[in-house]
């Protein structure tokens, strides 16, 4: 191998490492970027949140069914 020859495979080699390179970081930029929220809101139609815990609870309960704390309303 003459070195033309040497230059040219050594180009080759470092432009297929510089691809794999940018193919990795790319791949994992993916994996550490998080999941979209959904764009549709929760419904909480004909529920109490409780101030305490934060669950759910039947408008017609006074108090939690989680943590027993006394609902609003």
């Amino acid at each position: 191998m003459d070195q033309a020859q040497q230059l040219l495979a050594l180009i080759l080699v470092a432009c297929f490492g510089m691809v794999a390179t940018f193919a990795i970081l790319r791949s994992q930029r993916k994996t550490l970027e998080p999941p979209r929220e959904s764009p549709f809101a929760a419904s909480s139609e004909g529920e109490t949140l409780c101030p305490k815990c934060g669950m759910g609870n039947q408008s017609t309960d006074d108090r939690c069914i989680s943590c027993g704390a006394t609902l609003p309303g």
